[in-house]
């Protein structure tokens, strides 16, 4: 019988959460290099190649790939054989890798989880509670597979009872343009079938932690139905066009991976999750000989790539911008940004409206007037940083926000990632306003054109809270021009034809 220590433990999982904030699975870096490669669309070939570039800087520099650092999911299987010393229940144990991993002082991971989340959602401040599975597994080792899942692509989860003679190909191929493109594509899919809904969703969340192995099937072919099924969803999906970021383009999945379960003879309970351009998961084996040996990959893993900046691409100064100028700009058009905007997501939205129900003023250094915000959420900056990875989060969370924020705010400008609603759309057809899109799943890279940055208001609210950005030359596309059309609708219909003409 093999012991396992409760330093062991607890220390394998800090390590591992602290290895996957920065390093992709190299598995996901080279079917992403692939898309990029034989990607057709200039804005969805450029957004991929800011993530791999983001994704290689992450590696060197040892700093998130995405600022959001995710909700903890582990499954720990327990040998029968195997003896745990401790006085912690491995929730605790857990728990307390968690708590070391998120507050590391050489690279502190943003603290996402809230507690009372149906009343007062207060910040747990480390992180905690992870979501854990135990389960007991024949032999005398110990095995986690473990996971830090962003917010915007675990919201785009979906599930539904099929009956027996539906078919589940159709199922995602409707509900995929569903989910938007707050979940980051291109990504993973990852579906769990049969047993009972709960167990579905299980195995589809169990389902992320496997190898990306699509290219490979494809070469040497189907072996069995659930293959068959992988293969005819991935294509599926992919002929829709949603594309890279939703721009439009070839892919949009990289993979589709699928568990199923013995179920009622009366049910179909399928259910489908996500992975994003932030793919963060390992699997480590525990022997009772000491922690887990995670072994860094060798940085000549990644693709060198240089994005061109061509003759379209055109420098805005922000702070001298009219709504006569930002009347020029064209959907799909790359800009790169400098001057100074203010930050703010869902809790400052909030702050703001109770202000205007109540009638008083915003704190004082906010104004909005002719200004841009930018949905983030930064990563606590270390050592000569100015701000931590600071990529943006998902703005159709801020959309019920929106006419507030341009008539009464006199904003002229949003930055963020994935579609606007078509209500939003129509406000900001109705102002003259715009909504650029930042690449989610690029933070660190983004964090680099950010050149200065303070704390406006609402401090209290940790990384929710408002600042001010200095930036230089922050890459941007432009996603709803003043004219309201929306690349996010244009962009994924025109690739749905022209990979229709192609088969």
């Amino acid at each position: 019988m093999r012991t396992i220590k409760k330093a062991d433990f607890v220390d394998s999982i800090a390590d591992s959460l602290q290895f996957i904030s920065y390093y992709h699975p190299l598995d996901f870096v080279r079917a992403m290099h692939a898309a990029y490669l034989r990607e057709e669309n200039k804005a969805a070939k450029d957004a991929i190649g800011q993530i791999l570039i983001n994704s290689r800087m992450a590696a060197i520099g040892r700093r998130p790939i995405c600022q959001d650092t995710g909700i903890v999911t582990a499954f720990v299987k327990i040998g029968m054989q195997c003896c745990l010393d401790t006085d912690m229940t491995v929730q605790e144990m857990v728990d307390e890798g968690v708590r070391r991993a998120y507050k590391n002082p050489q690279n502190p991971l943003r603290l996402s989880v809230v507690a009372s989340p149906a009343t007062n959602r207060k910040n747990t401040r480390d992180n905690t509670p992870a979501v854990v599975y135990t389960e007991l597994v024949p032999g005398d080792g110990l095995e986690v597979f473990i996971a830090a899942k962003g917010g915007g692509s675990e919201n785009k989860t979906k599930s539904v009872m099929l009956n027996p003679s539906d078919s589940i190909v159709e199922w995602v191929k409707r509900t995929v343009p569903l989910m938007g493109a707050g979940w980051c594509p291109p990504g993973i899919l990852g579906i769990g079938i049969g047993g009972t809904v709960d167990k579905a969703m299980l195995l589809a969340k169990e389902s992320l932690m496997e190898p990306v192995d699509m290219p490979e099937l494809l070469k040497r072919g189907p072996q069995n139905k659930i293959e068959e099924l992988r293969i005819e969803i991935y294509e599926a999906v992919n002929s829709l066009g949603i594309g890279a970021q939703g721009l439009g383009g070839l892919t949009t999945v990289l993979d589709v991976r699928i568990r199923d379960y013995p179920t009622h003879a009366a049910s179909l309970p399928v259910a489908m999750i996500p992975n994003c351009a932030a793919t963060r998961h390992i699997h480590f084996k525990l022997d009772g000989s000491g922690p887990a040996a995670l072994t860094p990959p060798r940085i000549e893993e990644w693709p060198e790539i240089a994005l061109e900046a061509g003759a379209d691409v055109k420098r805005v100064f922000i702070e001298s911008l009219t709504k006569k100028d930002i009347a020029e700009w064209k959907t799909g058009e790359t800009l790169l940004l400098n001057g100074k905007i203010l930050t703010g997501r869902d809790a400052a939205h909030r702050r703001i409206q109770e202000f205007y129900t109540k009638g008083e003023p915003l704190p004082e250094g906010v104004d909005f007037k002719g200004r841009f915000i930018y949905y983030v959420g930064p990563v606590d900056p270390v050592g000569d940083e100015v701000v931590g990875p600071a990529g943006p989060t998902t703005s159709t969370r801020m959309d019920k926000y929106t006419d507030m924020m341009l008539e009464k705010a006199g904003l002229m400008g949003m930055i963020g990632k994935s579609e606007r609603g078509d209500a939003t759309i129509a406000s900001i057809k109705k102002h003259g306003a715009v909504y650029l899109m930042a690449v989610g799943g690029a933070a660190y890279l983004v964090s680099k054109a950010i050149k200065k940055s303070r704390t406006v208001a609402f401090a209290d609210l940790g990384m929710e809270a408002i600042y001010e950005f200095e930036v230089e030359d922050m890459p941007v596309t432009v996603a709803v021009d003043s004219r309201g059309e929306a690349i996010h609708k244009t962009g994924p219909v025109f690739w749905q034809k022209e990979i229709a003409k192609r088969k």
